[in-house]
């Protein structure tokens, strides 16, 4: 067994007496590694031998510049309301300014998945005259790459925060933490946030691999139907081994708001390798 006891703030900034907490450390440095990631993919997928090399980086920088500012802003706003609404509705409904209070903590990965593809839909329809080849599908497989990355970050930080724990276990890696946000203090749990993490760092990994091995092009739906069946697929039996977290759900219901909400996802994702296969074979 392992005990840790983190201390969430890294240090506070001097006259506005901010915390910089390594929770948002590490969420930002999943956005800052992701940005660069979509510009690279997004270069390659441009690449044309009749357009110099300058104007074809200045246009995934653009691109990469308008996406990264919809993602966040979808990201933050779909976890939030994703927290508020899939998790804690009996909570936030008497306590409805509190919604607005993201610094405190309670953000939600499905309601950030829902806000990520509405963030992606008003990018297309943005630059769809300019910029063809950029499609939903498209963007998608590049942005997926970013995520897994951002993901495994992410999940450290919930990690440091001691939060969305486990169930208690008596394996030789279960982690006691000294002040979880959800109770169970000194009791040996599954290290569920490091599982996703490693999980994550995985796929991007293999995403990675498929994206150089496949012409390094975007718009398949290979590498978002990976990535969707992938990790929701492990999100899914993952949330065998937590902690109840949603107060809508009974914990007496074979699933949980977690498992719910992963199924869509995980159809959506089977859907697309099925159709990208099928029509690798017919072209075959």
């Amino acid at each position: 067994m392992m005990y840790v006891d983190f201390d969430r703030t890294i240090f506070t900034i001097p006259y506005v007496n901010h915390p910089v907490t390594w929770y948002g450390l590490l969420f930002a440095i999943g956005f800052f590694v992701g940005y660069f990631l979509i510009r690279r993919l997004f270069a390659a997928h441009l690449a044309d031998p009749n357009q110099p090399p300058e104007k074809i980086k200045l246009n995934a920088v653009i691109l990469a510049d308008r996406l990264a500012a919809l993602v966040i802003i979808g990201t933050i706003v779909g976890a939030r309301l994703g927290e508020v609404f899939f998790y804690g509705w009996p909570y936030f409904r008497h306590h409805l300014l509190e919604i607005f209070m993201v610094w405190r903590g309670g953000l939600a990965s499905h309601g950030a998945a829902i806000g990520i593809l509405l963030a992606l839909l008003i990018f297309v329809l943005w630059n769809r005259k300019r910029y063809p080849t950029i499609t939903f599908l498209a963007t998608l497989d590049g942005l997926v790459v970013s995520t897994a990355f951002a993901g495994g970050c992410i999940r450290i930080g919930n990690f440091i925060n001691q939060e969305i724990l486990g169930t208690p276990t008596s394996l030789p890696w279960g982690v006691a933490f000294g002040r979880p946000f959800d109770g169970m203090a000194g009791v040996p749990l599954h290290p569920v946030q490091l599982y996703e993490s490693l999980f994550y760092f995985l796929v991007f990994g293999f995403l990675f691999f498929l994206w150089r091995h496949h012409g390094r092009r975007l718009g398949s739906g290979l590498l978002s139907g990976w990535f969707l069946s992938l990790v929701f697929t492990f999100r899914f039996f993952v949330e065998f081994i937590k902690l109840p977290q949603s107060q809508l759900i009974s914990e007496s219901s074979w699933l949980n708001m977690g498992q719910i909400l992963s199924i869509p996802f995980i159809l959506f994702g089977v859907a697309l390798l099925l159709n990208y296969y099928c029509r690798t074979k017919r072209v075959a």
